[in-house]
């Protein structure tokens, strides 16, 4: 299997951050990490891998050299992605037969790519079990829903310009039989009872197949890519990555699109607490624990945008990366992006070892872009840091596009940093 087509079965298995942690375990079980758990003592051996959860929707792997190691190798990446959310009791059936959903946004997305394409339901749910509950990632995995345009015979101005209200125009239609629910398809996809589910947390999730396209087959659309395609590279370079002096991390934070700022984002301690754990196993004491963190190096690993052919004023004057063109190294004079001169060199000795090209990317001046990873688990674990990605094309749309090489570019990138 090429690395493309493996990135594309992960990708249609991460249709939620949680359904991505689900993806994440199952790939580093088979590669052999063993699981742990942070309302338990740690029993770190060296030549050792390792991976932890928080909230079923965090991820952090890692693996402990032979050797005392002298600095971590990090990459950060994020499972989440614009979608919607559904709400409590989500049946709507007052315009009957019609039953709909009641959703929520969440992240900032491209509102009218979500029109007219089927989607399904994705996320987790808690089950009674006897006196307990227990936890189930669930992904109805068929085509349940879609959100219906209207007719252009029915509002003639719809191509000037439209401003979509989520509570009215983003309902999504779910079935003609009153009497179904959601709940219902999840207990039978689980084989348990419906009202035995106490409750969820369930997201809508494009179901269009991914494509690959272009004159020479070049380019790649597929849901999600924004954030996946750096969270499966990560994920693929540690498994694969088993001889090197460095303490190695992957880490896949939740909530990106929506601040960080949870228990499981990257502005709250998983990081923090996940390396304090490893290095007092490893028999650091405090002082010897600042002088890891500083020989320590941190990629922020999340995308970026190209050069639009339609819009290129909306890019830099004189940083305009392209699809294709090689991985991204993101630069910001507001620290939204922490890469600085000597951050900056020392990518780009790894990627001159991988054969790797690189592009500088800058927001136009005049249209900040928002923040990522990167500044915010700096905060928490005072490390040096450099914020990269691939370049894509519609960003925060259902359906986003990226050229083929750029995917395997930051793969050998990936793997190239947990070597160096």
């Amino acid at each position: 299997m090429s690395y493309t087509e493996a990135y594309l079965a992960y990708n249609a298995e991460a249709t939620t951050a949680f359904t991505a942690v689900a993806a994440q375990k199952r790939i580093l079980k088979e590669a052999g990490f063993t699981e742990l758990s942070e309302n338990r003592r740690w029993d770190l051996k060296p030549s050792c891998s390792y991976y932890v959860t928080r909230n079923d929707s965090a991820l952090i792997a890692f693996r402990i050299p032979e050797d005392k190691p002298q600095s971590a190798r990090i990459i950060a990446s994020h499972g989440d992605a614009p979608s919607f959310k559904l709400k409590n009791t989500p049946g709507i059936d007052t315009v009957r037969p019609y039953v709909s959903l009641n959703v929520e946004g969440y992240g900032g997305a491209i509102l009218s790519t979500w029109f007219d394409r089927p989607l399904s339901i994705a996320g987790r749910v808690y089950v009674r079990n006897g006196s307990d509950i227990a936890m189930h990632t669930v992904d109805l995995d068929k085509d349940l829903c879609m959100i219906p345009s209207l007719a252009i015979h029915m509002d003639r101005d719809i191509n000037k310009g439209h401003e979509f209200k989520i509570q009215k125009e983003l309902i999504p239609l779910f079935t003609l039989k009153e009497d179904l629910a959601v709940d219902d398809l999840i207990a039978a996809k689980l084989n348990v009872h419906a009202s035995d589910i106490i409750s969820s947390d369930l997201f809508l999730y494009n179901r269009q197949a991914p494509v690959r396209w272009g004159g020479a087959g070049e380019f790649l659309s597929a849901p999600r890519i924004d954030d996946s395609a750096c969270a499966y590279a990560s994920l693929r370079a540690i498994t694969e990555t088993e001889k090197a002096s460095n303490l190695l991390i992957h880490v896949m934070f939740d909530h990106e699109e929506v601040g960080s700022s949870s228990l499981q984002g990257a502005s709250s301690t998983f990081l923090a607490d996940t390396v304090r754990r490893i290095l007092l196993a490893l028999g650091m004491d405090e002082e010897e624990q600042m002088c890891f963190l500083a020989e320590s190096f941190l990629v922020s690993a999340d995308n970026g945008h190209a050069l639009h052919p339609n819009y290129p004023e909306k890019c830099d004057v004189t940083n305009r990366p392209v699809l294709g063109g090689g991985i991204l190294l993101k630069f910001a004079g507001n620290q939204k992006y922490t890469t600085d001169a000597c951050s900056a060199a020392k990518m780009r000795l790894v990627a001159e070892q991988a054969n790797i090209r690189l592009q500088n990317y800058h927001n136009h001046s005049d249209l900040p872009g928002g923040s990522t990873l990167g500044n915010l688990s700096v905060h928490r674990v005072p490390v040096r840091s450099a914020d990269m990605g691939i370049a894509q094309l519609a960003m925060h749309s259902s359906y986003e596009t990226c050229a083929v090489s750029d995917l395997s570019d930051l793969f050998i990138f990936s793997k190239q940093f947990y070597q160096s």
